[in-house]
């Protein structure tokens, strides 16, 4: 998995591409998001529109990721998710936890409302 990172009207941008599985993307996402969180950015958007898979490691770790932001006083939303993700997170009931968006401009527009 790679990661991508820009900053959008003081949101990161996490553009994530490739499976995120057990050992291929679920740590290299806890580094990313651990070493923000300690760089003080609390407004994260995870753009998952390069992530065709996504196992119970990876979402594993987006869990772990959204309670780390929360925990700092932050926000994690999600961008773009595909059909099989969107259903996975329908079928584990996460839709419910996480925000999501299929514009980034209105992802964007989330944080200062």
């Amino acid at each position: 998995m790679q990661i991508e990172e820009r900053v959008v009207g003081g949101v990161t941008i996490l553009d994530l591409s490739g499976k995120m599985t057990l050992g291929e993307g679920d740590e290299m996402l806890r580094e990313k998001i651990a070493s923000l969180v300690n760089a003080g950015q609390k407004s994260l958007l995870l753009n998952l529109d390069g992530v065709p898979y996504i196992d119970s490691a990876g979402l594993g770790e987006m869990v772990r990721s959204y309670t780390t932001v929360s925990r700092q006083g932050g926000k994690l939303k999600l961008l773009n998710l595909t059909k099989r993700i969107e259903d996975l997170l329908s079928i584990t009931k996460l839709l419910t936890v996480f925000e999501t968006f299929d514009s980034e401009a209105e992802a964007i527009q989330s944080y200062s409302a």
